[in-house]
């Protein structure tokens, strides 16, 4: 049943943390601009990203006015630059509003899409429409979330469990319960990686689950980084086959508590150096194959990796050995539980050391721990990790009194007293000691009318009781890190969407500054007032509004209102709801739907009874791509 239930765990975590992933690259500028209107047809489209990117036949497409195809041939890196994709145009163009539509893979494997328009001449009534939803919101895009998660599931088993035959307990390679476990491992490991494969051309290119077997798909997945690194997972996966194999032929008819065979440095040396290339084909496709300091981080991601399985696996097969049921000689040796503690500190110890360079490296600032979705995500493992550690010293604590039961000098201690134990008649005089040449037996320890007859517990016992729900409770927040760590590896970090701001705000900063003068109601004092809209883009945006006299000084007034209205869509008055802020005016969430030229409408109480109102126009631009 706590098998079942663990299954039944994982399922669900998997299958609730298999939302859309958001991609490492961005889009930081284009030419032409979005939105911008040109005089004359331009010659080719150009896109430049935060990283570089590769790209399809089909990954640029030019749509005109009439919804037509005008760049006759597939995109290429401009000037050799890997970070950006250009697209020549054909010939005569007509005039009116372009659809410039692309999906491209950053290096970290993810693909990211979009469209931005420009116009020649002048802009027209009609442009091509082009989906926008993510790049990950298909079918085939949630499928390869799923894969995703039962890959890293499967090489924590073959990891965890391998490790605790070479390292821990060499005879628990007889048993059937880590035979199981090191199969289902490797099964689930190589048919995601299969799968993931054949899923690599549609999840680059958008396409649909059954495109899955076109050959043409699978070649050119197989050319790109992350198809590569799956082909060389799966020749490892092959000869971790072969290996396995060979290791089960050793301890064919060696039963529970047999002499293990002879397990030597060489095996261990070929087993870690199979779990560092295993390692590696995630680090070369994912997150620390882009960004800063690669030469550094693919080698802490190898390291992260490792740590993990060698943890998470082992704690489950720990627990799986902990529950067998079968006769005393064949559980788990105290020694062998103390080993594994061991490993599994040092384990952690490097996930912890691993996972703060990471953690700098990915977020890259306090405030993005917050404002970001891997930010955010990256506190709640924080916390299931601290839980983790605070589970992990109960079963070390019970793991140390395991092993000091099982000690020699526990057992020598124990042997000596029950020697000692001597029965006696409650109620009647001592009885003379014994001779040596007296030959009757003793009558047994507990044959007297007030002696219980059950000999106590065995303290061992409990301590593998106590040990055994610890492990249990271990290893389901292990599993909760994992999914997280997932999730994490699907999501863009926090650092790469600062770099993607950034770059967005080079191209277009954005904040619209209004002055705009009114009557204060007194003779000849003109005053005037500020409004900021911050980032005067689509979407929520920041309103402060100061109010000057006609000498330049801070003005305090009752009451102040803003509201927009786009005329020509008949949108509003939006109402700003301005709140006085002791020297300003300030509203935080005022969203716009929708760009172009927008009335700006301010009402200025004066007094108690005077109020005046006065607009401006101002221009509200799309978000960047």
């Amino acid at each position: 049943m706590t098998v079942l239930v663990l299954v039944a765990a994982v399922l669900a975590l998997l299958l609730g943390g298999a939302g859309a992933a958001s991609a490492h690259a961005g889009l930081s500028g284009s030419d032409p601009a979005d939105g911008s209107v040109l005089k004359t047809e331009p010659q080719h489209v150009t896109l430049t990203f935060t990283e570089s990117v590769s790209f399809s036949d089909d990954s640029l497409r030019v749509l005109s006015p009439a919804n037509e195809r005008v760049n006759p041939r597939p995109a290429q890196h401009a000037d050799g630059k890997e970070n950006t994709a250009r697209v020549e145009l054909s010939g005569k163009l007509p005039q009116g509003t372009y659809t410039v539509a692309w999906r491209v893979v950053s290096a970290d494997g993810h693909p990211i899409s979009g469209a931005f328009v420009f116009s020649i001449g002048r802009p027209s009534e009609t442009a091509a429409v082009v989906a926008t939803d993510s790049p990950d919101d298909t079918a085939v895009g949630r499928l390869y979330g799923v894969l995703r998660h039962v890959a890293y599931s499967g090489l924590a088993l073959l990891v965890g469990a391998a490790t605790f035959v070479l390292v821990c307990w060499p005879t628990a390679g007889a048993t059937r319960p880590v035979r199981r476990l090191l199969t289902v491992g490797w099964v689930a490991l190589t048919a995601s990686t299969v799968a993931l494969l054949l899923l690599r051309g549609p999840y680059e290119t958008a396409g649909s689950v059954t495109s899955a077997f076109d050959l043409g798909q699978l070649g050119r997945a197989v050319t790109t980084r992350s198809g590569g690194a799956l082909m060389a997972r799966l020749v490892l996966l092959a000869v971790i086959a072969v290996l396995l194999r060979r290791w089960a032929r050793r301890f064919d008819g060696a039963d529970d508590g047999a002499r293990p065979p002879e397990l030597g440095s060489r095996d261990r040396q070929v087993g870690a150096l199979l779990a560092v290339a295993l390692a590696v084909t995630w680090a070369f496709a994912e997150h620390a194959a882009a960004g800063i300091q690669v030469v550094l981080a693919m080698p802490v991601a190898v390291l992260h990796l490792l740590a993990m399985g060698v943890w998470l696996g082992g704690l489950i097969t720990l627990l799986l050995l902990l529950r067998r049921r079968g006769p005393a000689d064949q559980g788990v040796p105290a020694s062998a539980i103390a080993r594994f503690s061991r490993t599994a500190f040092r384990a952690v110890a490097v996930l912890v050391g691993t996972g703060v360079y990471q953690s700098w490296r990915q977020v890259g600032s306090w405030e993005a721990l917050s404002s970001t979705s891997y930010g955010r995500t990256l506190v709640v493992k924080v916390a299931v990790v601290a839980l983790v550690l605070w589970v992990a010293s109960y079963s070390r604590r019970w793991t140390a009194r395991l092993v000091h039961e099982a000690s020699p000098a526990k057992a020598v201690r124990v042997r000596a007293a029950e020697r000692a134990r001597v029965a006696q008649t409650v109620g009647a005089p001592p009885a003379p000691a014994r001779q040596d040449h007296d030959t009757a037996p003793d009558a047994p320890a507990g044959d007297g009318p007030d002696e219980k007859t059950a000999p106590p517990a065995s303290d061992a016992d409990t301590y593998r009781r106590g040990l055994r729900r610890m492990v249990t409770v271990e290893a389901v927040l292990g599993v909760v890190v994992l999914v997280i760590t997932t999730v994490l590896t699907g999501t863009q970090p926090s650092r790469a969407a600062g770099e993607k701001a950034a770059a967005a705000s080079v191209a277009d900063s954005g904040v619209k500054v209004l002055t705009v003068p009114f009557d204060m109601g007194t003779a000849n004092h003109q005053g005037t007032v500020q409004i900021t809209l911050s980032p005067g883009r689509v979407g929520e945006n920041t309103v402060e509004a100061v109010v000057f006299t006609a000498d330049g000084g801070l003005a305090s007034v009752p009451e102040l209102r803003v509201t927009l209205t786009q005329e020509e869509l008949g949108i509003g008055p939006l109402d700003a709801k301005l709140k006085n802020q002791k020297g300003y005016w300030a509203a935080y969430d005022l969203r716009l739907p929708m760009p172009g030229e927008w009335t700006v409408n301010v009402t200025i109480r004066t007094t108690d009874i005077d109020q005046v109102t006065v607009r401006e126009t101002v221009r509200i631009t799309p978000v960047p791509r």
